[in-house]
């Protein structure tokens, strides 16, 4: 890990094996991660939005980090996602991420409440002051309600532990204007993006889809940086359909994403309520997509 990219490069979002009973899969959350490493991933994400973070206790949170660290030891970072709608509680979270062995979290801004900017970067601050693992910022406004305004990233740049972000935001341009005035390690949410902000000087990507293929899109980021950018642009297309049926198709990526790992006989398990399966048909078409990636 270098401080152009505090995290590593290829990320996975990863999910949250359960049993068929609805428990958390401690065993197969440690087969998951190591088999993403040893496919290209140089981090794992825990406790995201394809986590199914909302749905999980403290408890399990803090277990999933103690039982991935193990299983990946110091081959791959472990960002444990912490963001809540509650700054004391993400405080919490934090603290319990860190003596479980994170080495860094996943801040999302404070949903439902939809805090103005001021109140949005108080926040952000006060959970970086509170431990000493770097910070990601989660700015994903579908979900939360609430933009990170690039002139708020500008400024929380500032804080020595905010070295991150994870952009979900669909604004591209603000994206480069924070590039350009600050250091932070911009990191793709959105794996259509995954090129396109890489050659604009991201940092790499955070990616629900990697559960399922790790080294096809790492390939987008290693022929890139090889110098083949008409390679790199052709792998972004070739799993342009596999990204669209996963997460642009009316499902969130966590039950798409569970659904094909299923298929493909590793773990994952049922999503818990209020999220449902995808149907047989649904199941179908991903898998059939899948395969046509992973044969080209």
């Amino acid at each position: 890990m270098t401080t152009s990219a505090p995290f590593g490069r290829a990320l996975c979002a990863m999910i949250t094996p359960f049993t068929e009973e609805g428990a958390l899969d401690l065993d197969g959350a440690q087969r998951l991660a190591a088999r993403l490493v040893a496919e290209g991933c140089d981090g794992l994400v825990l406790s995201g939005t394809t986590g199914e973070s909302p749905t999980t206790t403290d408890a399990e949170k803090a277990a999933l980090v103690t039982a991935v660290r193990e299983a990946v030891g110091a081959g791959a970072s472990v960002v444990a996602g912490v963001g809540t709608f509650d700054t004391r509680h993400t405080v919490e979270l934090v603290l319990a991420a860190e003596k479980a062995g994170a080495d860094g979290v996943l801040v999302v801004s404070p949903y439902y409440s939809r805090p103005p900017q001021d109140a949005l970067e108080s926040h952000f601050r006060e959970i970086a002051d509170a431990c000493a693992l770097p910070v990601m910022l989660y700015d994903i406004p579908g979900r939360t309600g609430t933009r990170i305004e690039p002139e708020t990233m500008i400024r929380l740049a500032e804080h020595p532990r905010i070295v991150a972000v994870k952009d979900c935001s669909y604004d591209f341009l603000g994206a480069q204007k924070v590039l350009d005035r600050t250091e932070l390690a911009y990191y793709a949410g959105c794996d259509e993006h995954i090129l396109a902000l890489y050659a604009v000087g991201g940092t790499g990507y955070v990616s629900t889809v990697a559960n399922v293929v790790p080294a096809q899109l790492r390939a987008i980021l290693d022929t890139f940086e090889a110098g083949d950018t008409p390679v790199s642009a052709r792998l972004q297309q070739r799993a342009t359909p596999l990204i669209e049926a996963m997460m642009s198709a009316g499902l969130p990526g966590t039950v798409t994403a569970k659904a094909l790992l299923d298929a493909l006989g590793l773990p994952a398990g049922p999503v818990r309520a209020p999220l449902r399966p995808a149907d047989r048909e649904t199941a179908d078409g991903l898998l059939a997509e899948y395969e046509r990636l992973v044969a080209a």
